[in-house]
């Protein structure tokens, strides 16, 4: 997965005094888990939202031109073109480990390591544990920690925090619901597919 570079801040933070504003480009594209809000910047992938409805349209890009000083323009093409390409193959049932380039800059401090680890080391149709996860980036005693960073995932899928299981072999949390979880690691071949 090609990772970025971009300076440690917040990520609740606005461009810093003198800093160019950073254009970003949004689209929301139909998935098998349902509509996916995606944004990307010049860097790569920014945001990966579930259950983007109507209302969630219009607060996402609200959020993103608070945190970039600049207004996100729709377009499904130019920045968000891979992206979308690459989605369409994984929910068709291609393994594809989605490494495009991301932009780190909605996460920070130790939920970026874990989220970089998680996105680099945990390959398609495999889970890992909470605590295991916390060993991978020296804090044994995070699993708790780790279950954050997952939470707080800006890029849910392309970095797979789906992939992440509890130690009994629980789905434990996913903040796109349990459903789109299981339905993830089914695609992947973890868990037999629903159902219905």
């Amino acid at each position: 997965m090609e990772i970025e570079a971009v300076p440690e801040r917040g990520p609740a933070a606005g461009p810093a005094a003198g800093e160019r504003a950073v254009p970003v480009e949004w689209a929301v594209v139909e998935s098998d888990v349902g509509p996916l809000f995606l944004a990307a910047t010049v860097r790569g992938l920014v945001q990966v939202g579930f259950h983007a409805d109507a209302a969630r349209r219009e607060r996402m890009p609200d959020r993103l031109a608070a945190r970039f000083g600049a207004e996100p323009v729709e377009c499904a093409s130019g920045l968000l073109a891979e992206p979308i390409r690459r989605l369409g193959r994984y929910f068709a049932g291609e393994p594809d480990e989605l490494d495009l380039p991301l932009d780190w800059s909605l996460t920070s401090g130790f939920n970026r390591q874990v989220l970089r680890e998680l996105a680099t080391g945990v390959p398609y149709g495999t889970v890992v544990g909470y605590g295991e996860l916390a060993r991978r980036v020296g804090q044994p005693g995070a699993a708790q920690a780790v279950g954050t960073a997952m939470g707080s995932n800006p890029l849910p899928v392309v970095v797979p925090c789906h992939r992440v299981v509890e130690s009994d072999g629980g789905l434990g949390g996913f903040g796109g619901g349990l459903e789109t979880k299981r339905r993830l690691l089914a695609l992947e071949g973890v868990l037999p597919a629903p159902l219905f």
